[in-house]
């Protein structure tokens, strides 16, 4: 199917207000979206229709002030725009959450009014197309997901660059080598050019309750085969006591699955594809890995293949389970004050080897085999906007070193900047077990600079990530078919999604 650009912007348009108001399923949505080109990383898309949640985000006292050099510089820069309203639209990230709270204090200093509207991810999408498609600058800054950064690339401005040639709004030590690289390679850069700034970088890690493990003398697991062995130990001891060795997000049809699984093929030395684009996922390390994941169903909750991110999420606040390799932002809602297990639990790297990573000239479409399944997103300025300079100011303040290490304060979340996790205010942190702590922020660090896993940069690849692939997989777990059989299974995956990539001539 090809499209005029105006054509093509007007379909996913429509097609965003269609699914929004369910005259189409998320599938045909999905479909839709792939058949116009347009890119959704399989993170995002499994929050269509809703709101992002994974729980109480634990949510500490962040006040402050903003550093004296940086306020003096906007209040004299924010002069010219002051009764100015910039808008920004973004679906409901962490970080979004916690600036709309902050913003009042950039108002403060500025004069300039902001609109942070939240909506779910396929409006966001949906109005920022229609923003781009009539050049209509309705919306300032836009949020941008991983996988529409060469989308929209041709309508933002590099920060760079503007940066470079706004010296009168440069915001004093702004400094952009502080954004980690590996998410500005993996988030915000396109063919050299930045189309935004990173905001957001939910990471798998693993998290242990370190009063389980040393009540049986378990060390904390570092491979698969000593987390598969350490979660049988404790299912077989706790089961009476209502806990169990992990927990999972296996819900047939749904994305937060197919993370599960695509960690468990990586881990075990597979890949999505091969480096001739055909699924590889029932090769013998697929295989494998998909299997050892059968064998955690056997020792988590049964609610596991009914969970999504947040049963997974209930599970490690209720104490219900002992270990979990999932979502760092997990952690501070577990520590908080309110959950059942406060302090109880801790953050490493994630599981690593014994297998060997499957390399980057073995696989197809950019998936890159790693340790940590990541999905990410970026804040970006729009070229349309009649209110530039003023965003600019925002932006530059909402990504500011300051700003950045607060919102982490007050939600938990990764901060995008490296020098965050040595900021004092997060130092200071780092025992804490309760509500506010920040003792698991290194291990992220390191596992973003480190082991950095990216699934497939595919048009099509939402839709098989939130349809076949743990569709198929949901039927085998909970023995709807396939009679237990992982090859089977990994079989039929293989013979849709390469009809799949046939059809929309991806190889």
């Amino acid at each position: 199917m090809s499209f005029r650009t105006h054509d093509k912007q007007r379909f996913i348009i429509d097609s965003a207000n269609d699914f929004t108001n369910k005259r189409i399923s998320k599938r045909d949505f999905l479909r839709k979206m792939g058949m116009a080109g347009i890119g959704m990383s399989a993170f995002a898309a499994g929050s269509l229709g809703g709101f992002r949640s994974f729980g109480n985000m634990a949510m500490a006292d962040a006040h402050g002030e903003t550093p004296e050099d940086v306020a003096n510089f906007l209040r004299e820069a924010g002069k010219p725009f002051a009764g100015t309203t910039i808008r920004y639209t973004s679906e409901s990230t962490p970080p979004t959450v916690v600036l709309n709270q902050l913003k009042s204090e950039f108002t403060e200093l500025t004069g300039i009014n902001v609109e942070i509207e939240i909506v779910p991810l396929e409006q966001v999408l949906a109005k920022a197309t229609q923003d781009v498609q009539g050049q209509l600058g309705t919306y300032d800054l836009y949020y941008l997901d991983q996988a529409w950064t060469a989308t929209f690339s041709r309508d933002t401005i590099d920060p760079r660059e503007y940066y470079a040639d706004k010296p009168d709004l440069a915001m004093p030590g702004f400094d952009f080598d502080d954004f980690s690289e590996p998410l500005v390679e993996g988030i915000s850069l396109y063919q050299d050019k930045w189309i935004g700034l990173p905001f957001d970088i939910p990471i798998f890690t693993l998290m242990y309750r370190k009063d389980i493990l040393e009540k049986h003398g378990i060390a904390v697991p570092k491979t698969y085969e000593d987390f598969t062995q350490a979660v049988e130990l404790i299912t077989a001891a706790e089961q009476e006591n209502g806990i169990y060795g992990t927990g999972l997000q296996a819900k047939s049809g749904h994305y937060s699955l197919e993370c599960d699984w695509s960690q468990a093929v990586w881990g075990h030395g597979g890949s999505i594809f091969d480096a001739d684009k055909m699924f590889s996922g029932n090769d013998a390390a697929g295989i494998e890995g998909l299997e050892w994941y059968m064998n955690l169903l056997a020792n988590a909750p049964a609610n596991s293949v009914a969970a999504t991110w947040d049963g997974q999420w209930q599970m490690g606040a209720s104490g219900q389970i002992a270990l979990c390799q999932s979502w760092a932002e997990f952690f501070p809602g577990w520590n908080a004050d309110d959950s059942a297990v406060k302090g109880l639990w801790e953050m490493t790297t994630p599981l690593q080897g014994p297998s060997t990573l499957r390399g980057r000239d073995a696989v197809g479409f950019g998936e890159i085999p790693n340790w940590g399944h990541q999905g990410g997103s970026s804040i970006a300025l729009s070229r349309y906007s009649s209110n530039i300079d003023a965003a600019w100011l925002f932006m530059q303040w909402a990504c500011s070193k300051d700003i950045m290490t607060r919102c982490t304060l007050a939600g938990g979340f990764a901060p995008m900047r490296t020098s965050s996790y040595n900021d004092p205010r997060i130092l200071e942190r780092q025992n804490l077990e309760g509500s506010g702590t920040t003792r698991h922020l290194g291990t992220v660090l390191e596992t973003i600079n480190n082991y950095m896993a990216s699934e497939p940069d595919m048009a099509i690849w939402a839709g098989l990530a939130n349809n076949e692939i743990p569709t198929e997989l949901g039927k085998l777990l909970t023995g709807q078919d396939y009679d237990g059989n992982a090859k089977a299974c990994m079989d039929q995956i293989a013979k849709l999604v390469d009809q799949q990539v046939a059809e929309a001539e991806l190889r």
